[in-house]
């Protein structure tokens, strides 16, 4: 497999993948807090803070799995992780290694990137373009 290949045939599914496995990560964490799914001690109250974070994970990681709305949902997804690292990780420690906030980090990050480089073509956005004749990747 030539390097050309790989840029035009393999990127553009690794995209994909990396958007669903990231959702599937992130999804777990709302299904904990909103589900109890897997167990947890923490079950926070409607209507809080760490509830509505904890419905836009559950539900963002959702259509991002499937990747629709991408770009708009990791956008808010990008802006939840950064207050979440600055309400809750950087109070307690400058270091992320130390303050937890590490994933946060992480997770913005790599959702500002999915506003940028869209959802792969393993997506039903790639679908929807691809049926109203706007130009997509091919899979």
């Amino acid at each position: 497999m030539t390097p050309s290949q790989l840029e035009t045939v393999w990127a553009p599914r690794m995209l994909s993948v990396l958007r669903i496995v990231t959702a599937l990560i992130f999804l777990a964490h709302g299904s904990q807090k909103l589900l109890g799914f897997p167990a947890s001690d923490f079950a926070p109250a409607a209507f809080t803070m760490p509830w509505i974070a904890g419905v836009l994970e559950l539900f963002g990681g959702a259509l991002l799995v499937i990747g629709l709305f991408t770009r708009p949902v990791a956008f808010v997804l990008s802006g939840l992780m950064a207050a979440a690292y600055f309400i809750a990780h950087a109070p307690q420690s400058f270091y992320p290694a130390l303050n937890g906030g590490d994933a946060a980090i992480l997770f913005s990050f790599v959702f500002l990137y999915l506003v940028f480089a869209g959802p792969g073509p393993w997506s039903v956005d790639a679908r929807r373009n691809q049926r109203s004749g706007t130009a997509s990747t091919t899979i």
